[in-house]
């Protein structure tokens, strides 16, 4: 799987550099050809041209290596400045290049804003002029940058709420954390979030044992609100450290496995024990703690089995969120790209609001975000 995400980041600059030639060519076309959408390049008057600037005078193939260059944000700027530039900076084709060259370094995507997985499977030379995607339209929706913005246009009453929570009294939202992250990696996320003040504040010790296989603990976010997050690991502490000690793989006692079959095919589909059911039909959402370490071995199929097992619908309301960190030990460690892990775990099958988020577990970089965004969808569900 390491490998396949070393092939996919290595197609996608090829894709960007195809592309960018793909483009040049087609561009180079002018308007010759029914159906383009990029301007034909204007000549160069000897007595100089009112209203054409310098730049709109060099050869398209110019044109669009100076635009190349540009970020999104200075291109939507050009695109402002006049009629010609504003068909210029609209093309797909360009848009895709820019979306398929900055995705792997977005930190975290959601249910919302996942680029379609057509954008990876499809090459320049099978997109014609007739059958475009809207990527400028993807790449704004799915940039971190451009979710912030539209998300900061929406009115706040984050003081109005304050005051009435002051006069209820509310339970703490409760989550179930759980997955492979919590127990492969070199550096402990658990342990990290107990012992940093200064980024999470433990506003209550653990308690609720659940046979020695998890315990819950409360937190507090932006010194105001508490919340709870319920670990659950596979096994027993002595287990996981004999299974790290030998380097095998612990039997994960969350999960049975159950056998289905979907046409003349077994398909894989787990259950949760009675304890952990237990612990799903009283929680606000859910924490998936993803190894996103690109040197690791992931059987994705098997992740989604047990990500579906926990959030089954009949163990509780089929609404609530999911955090899915896609966690590496440490900074220096190559990561696969949070919109690929995406696409791996097939999120986009699911029903519920998610979102994922790159975390860090040895500086809770990337924790923040995602704990944010995970309140904010329980107290939106709680308010309905």
């Amino acid at each position: 799987m390491a490998a396949g995400a070393e092939q996919r980041g290595a197609g996608l600059e090829s894709a960007v550099r195809g592309g960018l030639r793909v483009l040049r060519e087609r561009w180079m076309r002018g308007t010759r050809e029914c159906g383009a959408t990029a301007p034909a390049p204007l000549p160069a008057s000897p007595h100089g041209a009112e209203g054409v600037s310098a730049l709109q005078t060099l050869p398209i193939d110019v044109q669009l290596n100076i635009m190349s260059f540009l970020s999104p944000r200075d291109l939507c700027r050009l695109g402002s400045t006049s009629c010609y530039w504003r068909a210029a900076v609209q093309d797909p084709l360009l848009w895709r290049c820019f979306l398929l060259r900055d995705l792997p370094s977005w930190t975290s995507v959601d249910w919302k804003s996942l680029p379609d997985e057509e954008i990876f499977n499809k090459t320049f030379s099978e997109v014609s002029d007739n059958a475009l995607y809207d990527y400028m339209a993807a790449y704004k929706r799915s940039c971190p940058q451009g979710r912030r913005s539209s998300k900061s246009s929406r009115p706040r009453y984050g003081a109005v709420t304050s005051f009435l929570q002051s006069l209820v009294t509310q339970a703490e939202p409760r989550f179930a954390m759980f997955g492979p992250g919590l127990e492969e990696l070199d550096n402990s996320l658990v342990q990290k979030m107990m012992t940093c003040p200064e980024i999470l504040l433990v506003a209550g010790l653990p308690h609720r044992q659940i046979h020695g296989i998890g315990s819950g603990v409360s937190f507090q976010f932006n010194n105001n609100q508490k919340f709870n997050i319920v670990t659950l690991y596979s096994t027993t502490s002595v287990e996981r450290r004999r299974a790290r000690e030998e380097q095998a793989v612990a039997v994960n006692k969350m999960f049975y496995q159950e056998s289905s079959t979907v046409g003349n095919q077994q398909a894989m589909h787990y259950s949760v024990i009675a304890q952990v059911r237990k612990v799903c039909e009283v929680v606000d959402g859910f924490i998936y703690v993803a190894n996103a370490e690109a040197h690791r071995e992931h059987d994705h199929q098997e992740e989604l089995a047990r990500i579906l097992a926990m959030i089954d619908p009949t163990l509780g309301p089929p609404n609530r969120p999911l955090l899915v960190l896609s966690c590496v030990s440490h900074v220096g460690v190559k990561r696969i790209p949070c919109v690929y892990v995406a696409h791996q775990l097939q999120l986009n099958l699911l029903h519920q609001p998610w979102m994922i988020q790159d975390t860090v577990a040895a500086t809770l970089d990337g924790l923040l975000n995602g704990i944010e965004w995970l309140l904010e969808e329980a107290n939106c569900k709680s308010a309905q």
